[in-house]
């Protein structure tokens, strides 16, 4: 019949600048693609050198090494009898960009630059990349001399342009270009391409899956065609974790799809399609429009064919319902894969957190153990990366972690830091879920060294600064509160280091930090505290997810100890107790609830609201709750905390990105951190329109 193809997308854990290992990661998915049968293998963006190399992209070195890569692929028997589509930078006529190298049997057919570039949010791909302007446009490449020497070509195209098989028609997009208002492959499917491929490296953020999804189901719906959706999993070198989901939709419907989240570096999907489905379905749906005005697809002409003739019996791949993750089991997974990723690439020996007792660190510490449970399920699936990982990291060749219990012991070390502002509950609440999840606890007092450094400062001024409760001013009050605070950071490290050197144990440990995306966007913590780690899981998401998930926790994973955590109100305990009971509480220091500040920032950063244009919306959002000049007067406080601290973001520790809102200064939040904190211009308006409204 010569009419249904097999087609593999696949997932790839790339890493920045890892050319041996990407290799060997795109080598793999390629054999895994023709054991099952497929003649078309679609992989993720910049696969080669891998998305994350930021300004490494500038160098030349860059280029020459995915070169060399290219010609060890194009070498290599496996990649023959298959159309490869790899990604890869490269330079044409002195202009770099980002580029899908597509070839078969040792011979490029087209070279097809980006031609919509993300350049938004954490995105900034025009600092590296140009975009190819020039719609339905093809040039020469002249092919560098290692590459002639193996393809026996001297140029190739390179240019907007598809592919024309015996028996299809295949036509390239790349990440951005689906999200965008008119996305390549509207116009390449009236003009008679039936199937797209997609190359991406997009990131996780909560609740972002069903969007991407949708984009996808929408692009097949609208005129038909086969649609291949390949993405970076893993964490590359950076904040960010690529969320996988590879899959394949036929007229608006998924038929195939990998995992959003694993520890498997190389998934690949496979599907078996009829081609004569998407001519149907274009035959009633889209008659009137197919073979419109527009310009014509260039067409690269490639004696190959996707199918055969001897197909009948060959089964087909039907429609199946995707079911995403909820919020709360994105929290459980997508940070533990970023963990399990960094943790096993940094040449650490596992990870310390000062656990505290509260929702942040018990998150933190929920996470690690979910990492602990995935990595049991890849050991106890045979994932041999894993088995290798997981043997280095304790140092034993011969370990295999029967329960999550016993693997983060081996590699989780907790530590409640108490001082004489400490309670009793805390400490308990700490010890307790420590224990069931079963990390290495230590309980630590930090008094002493608290005392030594304010005795330091008495004997060179002669003075010793109070508590507020014992008549010390703000500026005593708040001084004393950020050396027991940075006290805890400096032995969090002295620990870090040293804890497995007591153990007889080589290697020593990442330091995890637990500061929220809503404190971060206060400056709800204290500059080089114990918030300054090495990385942190949770600083791209909200205290009401956070809670959310610890609900999660508590029932997924049988975890008893985060319903007193969760039952507790939220506090610092860097003020002394009153009759022996916490005196302190976040919500009454920040001066707004942690609902309230998951709203104001998705208004800052996503609705791109100043404090006036803040106000105005909040007035009708909240109209319910607060009269208008209690809204001014919280927007009015918010904005003054927001400047005030927002210098502590350029030291802020890297974090999980997992909000649109999140404040991270170092490439998706970029803002000045030295402000007039009156706001004197914007805050008149706002009282001007408080008067009329009154």
């Amino acid at each position: 019949m010569g009419r249904k193809v097999t087609l593999a997308t696949c997932s790839l854990d790339q890493w920045a600048l890892d050319f041996d290992g990407n290799f060997e990661r795109i080598l793999k998915s390629i054999e895994i693609a023709k054991e099952n049968g497929a003649k078309y293998r679609l992989g993720p963006e910049l696969e080669i050198c891998g998305y994350g190399c930021a300004d490494h992209f500038h160098e030349s070195d860059t280029l020459l090494h995915c070169f060399e890569v290219l010609k060890k692929l194009l070498e290599t028997p496996i990649t023959l009898d298959i159309i490869c589509d790899v990604g890869m930078p490269v330079m044409h006529r002195n202009v770099r960009y980002n580029c899908r190298v597509i070839f078969l049997n040792r011979q490029i057919l087209l070279i097809r630059p980006k031609m919509l570039m993300a350049n938004h949010g954490i995105y900034r791909e025009v600092r590296w990349f140009s975009p190819w302007t020039k719609s339905r446009t093809v040039e020469e490449y002249f092919l560098p001399r290692m590459i002639q020497q193996v393809t026996g070509q001297d140029t190739v195209p390179f240019g907007d342009c598809v592919l024309s098989t015996m028996d299809t028609c295949i036509g390239t997009e790349m990440c951005e270009e689906l999200w965008h208002p008119i996305s390549p492959h509207s116009q390449m499917g009236l003009d008679g391409v039936e199937i797209f491929t997609n190359s991406s490296a997009s990131h996780h953020e909560l609740r972002k899956a069903d969007q991407r999804l949708s984009l996808i189901k929408s692009a097949t719906t609208k005129s038909g065609g086969i649609y291949l959706y390949a993405n970076q999993k893993g964490c590359d070198g950076d904040r960010l974790y690529y969320d996988a989901c590879a899959m394949v939709a036929v007229n608006g419907d998924i038929v195939a799809h990998g995992a959003q989240f694993s520890l498997n570096d190389v998934e690949v999907i496979t599907a078996t399609l009829d081609l004569e489905d998407v001519r149907c379905y274009r035959g009633e749906s889209c008659q009137l429009q197919m073979g419109s005005e527009c310009k014509p697809c260039y067409r690269i002409k490639v004696d190959f064919s996707l199918s055969s003739n001897d197909d009948i019996c060959l089964p087909t791949y039907q429609p199946i319902t995707w079911h995403l993750h909820t919020p709360e089991e994105e929290i459980s997974l997508g940070p533990a894969c970023w963990l399990w990723d960094y943790l096993r690439r940094s040449g650490q020996a596992g990870f310390l957190l000062p656990l505290s007792g509260g929702v942040d660190s018990s998150s933190v510490a929920c996470i690690v153990y979910s990492m602990c449970v995935l990595v049991c399920q890849a050991v106890e699936n045979g994932n041999n990366q894993v088995i290798e990982d997981v043997r280095r990291l304790v140092g034993d060749d011969a370990y295999l972690p029967q329960q999550p219990r016993e693997l983060c012991g081996r590699i989780f070390t907790t530590c409640y830091m108490a001082s004489e502002n400490s309670s009793a509950d805390t400490c308990n609440r700490a010890k307790e879920l420590a224990s069931q999840i079963g990390s290495t606890h230590m309980d630590i007092n930090i008094d002493m060294a608290v005392k030594g450094i304010l005795g330091i400062f008495s004997l060179v001024t002669g003075m010793w600064p109070q508590f507020r409760a014992s008549g010390g001013s703000h500026r005593e009050n708040l001084a004393l509160q950020n050396v027991q605070a940075r006290v805890r950071m400096v032995l969090a490290y002295l620990f870090a280091q040293m804890s497995l050197w007591t153990r007889g144990k080589p290697g020593g440990l990442l330091v995890l930090g637990s500061a929220n995306v809503d404190e971060s966007l206060t400056g709800y913590f204290t500059k080089y505290d114990c918030s300054s780690a090495d990385i942190n899981p949770i600083g791209g998401i909200s205290k009401n997810d956070l809670k959310g998930f610890l609900l999660y926790c508590a029932e997924q994973f049988h975890l008893t100890a985060l319903r007193s955590i969760l039952a507790a109100p939220p506090t610092a305990e860097l003020e002394p107790l009153t009759d022996g009971q916490v005196s302190q509480t976040d919500e009454a220091d920040m001066g707004m609830t942690y609902s309230e500040l998951s709203v104001i920032g998705r208004l800052r950063k996503i609705s791109k609201c100043g404090p006036f244009s803040m106000f105005c919306k909040l007035i009708h959002l909240w109209k319910d709750v607060l009269s208008p000049a209690e809204v001014a007067q919280k927007v009015k406080h918010f904005f003054r905390m927001y400047s005030m601290n927002r210098h502590k973001m350029t030291t802020a520790t890297p974090s999980y990105h997992a909000e649109s809102y999140s404040p991270d200064d170092n490439r998706f939040d970029l803002r000045p951190f030295l402000y007039n904190t009156r706001w004197n211009w914007q805050f008149r308006s706002i009282d001007s329109h408080v008067a009329n409204i009154v």
